[in-house]
Order: C-alpha cells, then structure tokens, then sequence
C-alpha cells in the first residue's frame, strides 16, 4: 500500500481571497514503512504573505522570489501523488488550496488525482476527544521529538505527522485479515486446534495464591470506596 503524508504552507488562510501555496513537503510511507522518497518544493506566489502567515512559515517574499511557480512542478507533483492514499492534518485546508490551485491551471480537482484522503486531525479527535489535537500536541503525546521544530515547515511537519500517524494506527494492519487465508485455515486448521485445546493444562491456584488474591481485591475495594470491578466480575 502507497501512503503520501502532505503538508503545505501558504500566504494566508483563504485561496479565495487569493491566499496561494508557498511550500509543498511529501513523505512516502510503501507498506507503512519511510521509503526516503519525498517530494519538497518552495513556490513564488506572486504576492506577500499575510503577517500572521509570515510569523509561523518564515518564508519571506525576498527567498520566494525566484523559486518556481506553482505551474512549474505542478507536472511532478502530480506523478508523485498520483493514485496514492494521502495522509493530510486538517485535511480541507491544504486540500483547498492545492485544488485552487489546480483550477488555475485547468486541471483535475486534488481528490480525483489520488485513492483517497485521510484526516489525521479527524482520527485524533475520534481517539482523543476534548483534547488538544495540534500536530505539536500529538508529538508530545505519542513521543514524537519535535523539539527542532521552531518555525513551520512543509516538509519537516509532514515528516513529523508520518511518525504521529505510524503511532497513532499502530496495531490497525494486524487487524486486517485475508478471508481466504482464513477459510483455508477453518478447513485444514480445525483438527490440529482441537488437538491443542485438548492438551492444554489448568492449574488451580493454591490457597496462598487465593488468600494474596483477596487481600488484592480488599485493598482495590478500599481505595474506590465501593466494589471494584474485579469483585464483581467474581459474583
């Protein structure tokens, strides 16, 4: 599987004012796995950043003028995401741009060029609701070093996004399983799993085991001022 992390910085907040991309960083994850094989670009938007923009990127109007413009690498860019699963944090605002951007040139909107989209920022809300979900709040909570991330930037965040996303669905390729392996194995596989139910060993705890036990469950009892779960799960 061919998975795309995408992050953009940009002028503004608003392609519809005219706000343009500045930067563009990809990071490609085969297999769930870096492969290396990243895409980054600085643009000449053909206008100043706002002042709130300029104060997170950094990117001035003077180091953007001679950078190329977007119809310049759009051709490349497109060969890079083409067809791939993309993995994007607050996904509508860098899509929004990018489709503006498209639409400038005439070309095919940023949803019909790539499998699909996926919203880091939506999962994270899903798995930790009420909580700050910012990319700098997830680093800090699934232990990912951002500590050299001063300024934004396109490429370096979606570096950092790709290790967030690897913690955050760890365990999800495990889960899914190929139907067919699994009805080969209910067809060939049933005799020799009975065979090993069969030979498993049950050893009963001993009374010291069980008298530990109890003082366990007492003491649990004691500090929810109730009945834990464990002594009900008893009864």
């Amino acid at each position: 599987m061919r998975q795309i992390v995408l992050d953009t910085e940009t002028t503004g907040l608003n392609p519809r004012s005219g706000d343009r991309v500045i930067e563009i960083g990809c990071v490609e994850l085969i297999n769930r796995r870096l492969t290396g094989k990243n895409f980054h670009c600085y643009l000449n938007p053909e206008r100043d950043s706002e002042e709130g923009a300029l104060a997170v990127h950094g990117l001035t109007t003077e180091f953007l003028r001679d950078k190329p413009k977007f119809a310049a690498i759009v051709a490349e860019l497109r060969d890079y995401i083409s067809g791939a699963e993309v993995i994007i944090h607050n996904a509508p605002f860098d899509v929004g741009f990018l489709d503006a951007e498209f639409k400038r040139l005439e070309l095919p909107l940023f949803n019909a060029q790539v499998s699909g989209v996926i919203d880091t920022l939506v999962q994270a809300k899903e798995l930790h609701p009420g909580k700050r979900n910012s990319l700098d709040s997830l680093c800090d909570r699934y232990g990912v070093s951002n500590a050299h991330r001063t300024l934004h930037g396109a490429l370096l965040d979606a570096e950092l996004l790709a290790e967030v996303y690897l913690a955050m669905t760890r365990g999800q390729n495990s889960l899914s399983m190929d139907l067919e392996d699994d009805e080969q194995a209910d067809q060939q596989g049933v005799q020799t799993e009975l065979v090993a139910l069969a030979s498993i060993l049950v050893l009963s705890a001993s009374a010291d085991e069980l008298a530990e036990h109890e003082l366990a469950l007492t003491a649990l009892d004691k500090e929810m001022r109730g009945t834990s779960i464990w002594r009900m799960a008893e009864n």
